[in-house]
Formats: C-alpha cells, sequence, structure tokens
C-alpha cells in the first residue's frame, strides 16, 4: 500500500515522498504489457500474434518504467487534492537522488521524492490599512489650449509651394535615388521620396539645402552629410536601408519646397473637427478644447492612479515565496532550460508579476468580482461599430456572421475576459483606499515620480 508524507525543507518549500510497493504498479504494468502485445509491429509475427514474453523482452523494461512513475504521479496528485495544498506550478522529482533502480524482474518498494512549492496565506495590507493615495487632477491652462490650437491649425493648414529653400519651417519634397559618384542613376536604381521639415535633416544637408529651387539635384553620401549620431537615423528615414548603404552615392532631387500656412480658425474648422456639435465661435471651440484635453487628461491620470494602486498592492504586501523551488522551476520548467544567469536576471519581474497574480487572484475571488459572457460580446460589438464609426443602434446586417467568428476565436475572447474584469478589479480598488485629489499643473504632472520606483523598496 502507497504511503506519502510530507517534510518542510524551507518556506513554503516542501518535501514529498511517495513509497510505492509493487501492489501499486505490479497490476497496471501487466495490463500495458498486454495491451501493448495487441497492437505491438514485430517483423515476423502478424499484428496481436507476438508472444507475450517476447513483448516482455523487448519493451517491457521502459513500460514498467513508465508505469511506476505514473502510480507515484497519481498518488502524489491524489495527496495534494485530498489535503488542499494550493502549489505554485507542478511538483518537480527532487534532484541529486540516487539514480533509481528499476528493474521488471524484481520489483520492489520504491521511494519518490518530489518538492513543491506551496501557495502563501496572507491579507491584504493595504486595503486592510486604507493606505493613503493620490489622485492627480491637471489643470487645463490657456497655455495648453493656445498650444493644441496651434497644433491643429498646422495639421490641417495648407502646404504653398515657394521659389526656393529659405528657412528651417519649409516642407522638402524630395527623390533619393542610388547612383554613381558622378549623378549617373544607376540601372534598376533604389528609389525613395520623402516629405519632411528641414529642421529635421541632417545639420549639414540643411545647409546644402538652402537656397536651393525645385527640380534642382546634386549627388551626396549619407556619411558626408551626417554626423555618427545622425547617421542611422537618416538611413533609416528617410532611405529606409541599413547603415552599411551609408557609402553608395544618392541622387537628391529637392521635387517641391512649401511653406505650411496655418489654418485659418474659423466655422469651417470647427465643423471639420466636431461635426456633431454646434460650434461657431473661438470661444465655443476654446471650451470642447478644454472639455477634450480634460477627457484625455483624466484618462491619463486614471492610469496613474491604477499603476499607484498596482505597485502598492505588490510591495506594501507582505508574504514569503518559496524562492529556491521557484528559480529552479524558472530554470527547468520552461520548454527549454535556462542558465543560472538567466534566472537570475528574470527572477525580479518574475516575482514582481507573481506577487500581483496572488493578489489579484485573492480579491478577484474575496469580493465576488465576474465577467459574464455576454458582458464580453457586448464589449466587443461596440468596438466593432465603433471602428466603422457606427452607434449601438447601427444597422449591421454583417455583425451577426462576424460576432459567429469571433467567439471561436478564444485569444480575443480570453484578452477580452481578462481586460474586463481587471477593469472591474480597479474600479474597486479605487474605492478602497483613501484617496485625495489634487490639482496639478501638466508640467508638474510629469515630473512626478514613476510609480514603480516610488514602491520600490520591499518590505
Amino acid at each position: 500500500m502507497a504511503t506519502v508524507t510530507r517534510e518542510n525543507i524551507g518556506t513554503l518549500h516542501e518535501k514529498i515522498t511517495v513509497k510505492l510497493g509493487k501492489d501499486d504498479y505490479m497490476p497496471s504494468f501487466e495490463k500495458s504489457l498486454k495491451n501493448y502485445a495487441k497492437t505491438a509491429n514485430v517483423p515476423g509475427f502478424r499484428k496481436g500474434n507476438v508472444p507475450a514474453g517476447m513483448v516482455k523482452k523487448m519493451y517491457g523494461q521502459s513500460i514498467f518504467s513508465d508505469e511506476v512513475l505514473r502510480a507515484a504521479g497519481t498518488k502524489l496528485e491524489e495527496y495534494l487534492q485530498t489535503e488542499k495544498v494550493s502549489i505554485f506550478a507542478q511538483p518537480m522529482v527532487m534532484p541529486n537522488e540516487q539514480p533509481m533502480k528499476l528493474d521488471m524482474n524484481s520489483p520492489a518498494d520504491v521511494d519518490f521524492a518530489f518538492e513543491i512549492g506551496v501557495k502563501p496565506e496572507f491579507e491584504i495590507t493595504p486595503i486592510k490599512k486604507k493606505a493613503a493615495i493620490t489622485k492627480y487632477k491637471v489643470a487645463i491652462s490657456d497655455k495648453m489650449i493656445e498650444d493644441e490650437i496651434e497644433r491643429i491649425t498646422k495639421r490641417y493648414g495648407n502646404a504653398e509651394t515657394q521659389a526656393e529653400v529659405t528657412t528651417k519651417d519649409d516642407i522638402i519634397y524630395a527623390k533619393y535615388e542610388q547612383c554613381d559618384a558622378d549623378g549617373n542613376v544607376l540601372p534598376e536604381a533604389y528609389m525613395v521620396e520623402d516629405t519632411v521639415l528641414l529642421e529635421k535633416l541632417p545639420a549639414k544637408l540643411q545647409q546644402l539645402l538652402m537656397g536651393k529651387k525645385n527640380e534642382e539635384s546634386f549627388v551626396l553620401r549619407p556619411v558626408d552629410v551626417c554626423t555618427e549620431e545622425e547617421l542611422a537615423g537618416f538611413m533609416k528615414d528617410p532611405l529606409k536601408l541599413g547603415v552599411d548603404a551609408a557609402n553608395n552615392f544618392y541622387k537628391f532631387t529637392l521635387t517641391r519646397v512649401a511653406k505650411l500656412i496655418p489654418r485659418e480658425l474659423n466655422e469651417e474648422l470647427f465643423v471639420q473637427l466636431f461635426p456633431n456639435d454646434e460650434v461657431k465661435d473661438v470661444a465655443t471651440f476654446k471650451e470642447k478644447l478644454r472639455a477634450e484635453l480634460s477627457k484625455e487628461y483624466e484618462r491619463v491620470s486614471r492610469e496613474r492612479l491604477h499603476n499607484e494602486i498596482y505597485e502598492l498592492l505588490v510591495h506594501q504586501t507582505p508574504f514569503e515565496l518559496p524562492v529556491p523551488f521557484l528559480k529552479r522551476w524558472l530554470k527547468e520548467g520552461g520548454e527549454k532550460p535556462k542558465s543560472a544567469a538567466e534566472v537570475e536576471n528574470e527572477f525580479g519581474g518574475f516575482d514582481h508579476q507573481l506577487r500581483w497574480t496572488l493578489v489579484s487572484d485573492k480579491l478577484i475571488l474575496d469580493n465576488g468580482i465576474s465577467v459574464s459572457i455576454e458582458e464580453v460580446k457586448e464589449h466587443i460589438k461596440a468596438q466593432v461599430l465603433g471602428y466603422f464609426g457606427m452607434g449601438a443602434d447601427g444597422d449591421a446586417p454583417w455583425l451577426e456572421g462576424y460576432m459567429q467568428k469571433v467567439l471561436k476565436d478564444n485569444k480575443t475572447m480570453d484578452e477580452t475576459y481578462r481586460r474586463l474584469l481587471f477593469d472591474k478589479l480597479f474600479l474597486f480598488l479605487e474605492t478602497q483606499f483613501d484617496v485625495t485629489e489634487q490639482e496639478v499643473s501638466e508640467e508638474e504632472f510629469y515630473k512626478l515620480p514613476d510609480a514603480h520606483a516610488a514602491h520600490h523598496h520591499h518590505h
């Protein structure tokens, strides 16, 4: 009769020994052997007519080893379920045990030693203590509105053709063709076109272009017009090539010079930007922009609050982890083994993520946070309609067929489910802390220390 014993070998780290008597594995070994004899292909014998002794001789030992291991694994599973042991990953066979002598001709009692990492029991201290946390509200200043207007008028502005290049704000339309040193374009030459503000080009190239007129061309080599810092960027964009092509000659043709004339602030622009609203004058337009910016900053600041909550929970919920077990599991439990150095390198991030998984699982379970399949469907449907610019009541006969496809796509369903679950978790968490709101300027907001750094003193 099998016996299972358990001893502690470290923090949340246990050794479980499964002792098997031959009655625990011989019956299933004999059954497997019989089954195997029915299907074995041995040259010279009809299928199913291979003598049992021969099957045993040829395949018995490996079938025997498999059955013994399977019996040990089953006993371990049963034990963990009966004792309700909550473990990380899977049990692992203990290292450096004496190699086992499994011999089908002299079946005996065998011991298997496994190690397990046990999940900790813990309380979520930051919530219990209602930790204090700050939610920042970015004040939308008049300057922010003016900057936004400048961005919009430029973005919707018109490029007016100029006779020649005069300022760093000029828009340069250019063509690059690979050529020889004399500017003869090579047959089958590589060619790209590009549009860019003059000031974004390498400094030497900017000087070369000053005063140039439309359709003028000259030969350049990237290594000659770029500093070391500029080179890789210039090769990638506009040339879309690697640095290895930097010694080639290119014929640069200025196809057009233009100046950006910002759009006028008038009703035509207001309608283009806010087609569904009555925006007739600059004052109303500014109010709309203020509302849009407020909404965007509300989103950014909420993201920051959630980050803050996440880091607080991870770093200030104290519990131990079975580190040696987890490191060994990281090293050997994946698709391919990792080196000790790789494990050390990855362990910090792994530990952080694992703590969050334990904390969030507990929060979701303890507070009954759940998402139904209907909510997942509704969310996907709304996203699809939104993508096509239709409201929820939009008539979309194709939607039914599309939704059928999506429901079979486990990845999309799973990702949507997890996102909705965590949205609900964070909405719940916002109510569990002592939150104070503080108004800051845009500049102050971006100077705030990042939440990860602020909590990075493990307790």
